[in-house]
């Protein structure tokens, strides 16, 4: 059960340091608004990932065993391709981190419905975490819960420390978001590595 909680949390962290839409989006209104009004926006992730967790986790379920060993080498490999993104970013100029997008409202609904059309979560849902969290479900429930409290308390954490760094970028310097987005990398490798291990053993074993 430890072992799935701290690979949620690891989970959490990439997924929340990985450079995309939403990131881009909860910089921007935290460095326009300040981190108090934007800290809602750090809980999006709840409320867009619920209805994407239970049409991919329907689906996966009614797939055969030699399915979901083959997504988890298909996570495995989605992993290192989010890595190479974010190692790729850290070694880029710190201007193209922090790439604003056009005027929006800063509302929470709006960051959820923002992160729920786009590609991120649904490919992490299907490719990475939705294998996970069947397979500790399959254990006992209190395994599947444990990965997403771990995962779910690490995306939350992570998107308000990114709020607030932001928010006080003038303070801190783009180098905080530089070095975030470099660990989320180095993170991501070591995952991917150790997924695609994991999806190896399983189908020769």
């Amino acid at each position: 059960m430890f072992g799935l909680m701290l690979q949620g949390l690891t989970l959490g962290v990439s997924a929340a340091a990985t450079p995309g839409p939403f990131q881009a989006y909860l910089i921007a209104q935290s460095a326009k608004k300040g981190w108090r009004r934007s800290i809602p926006i750090a809980f999006a992730p709840i409320i867009s990932d619920g209805p994407i967790i239970v049409l991919v986790l329907f689906i996966l379920s009614q797939v055969a065993e030699v399915f979901l060993q083959i997504v988890q080498l298909a996570g495995g490999a989605f992993i290192l391709y989010l890595a190479w993104g974010a190692i790729k970013s850290y070694r880029q100029a710190n201007s193209e981190i922090i790439e604003q997008p056009d005027q929006a409202d800063q509302s929470l609904i709006k960051a959820a419905l923002m992160n729920s059309l786009s590609p991120g979560p649904w490919l992490y849902w299907s490719l990475i975490t939705g294998p996970i969290l069947i397979a500790g479900w399959r254990q006992s429930p209190g395994h599947g819960i444990a990965f997403l409290g771990g995962f779910y308390c690490a995306i939350i954490a992570a998107n308000a420390l990114l709020i607030v760094l932001f928010a006080k970028a003038s303070e801190f310097g783009p180098k905080v978001g530089k070095t975030l987005v470099g660990l989320s990398g180095l993170a991501l490798l070591g995952f991917g590595i150790y997924q695609l291990g994991a999806g190896v053993l399983s189908l020769v074993y």
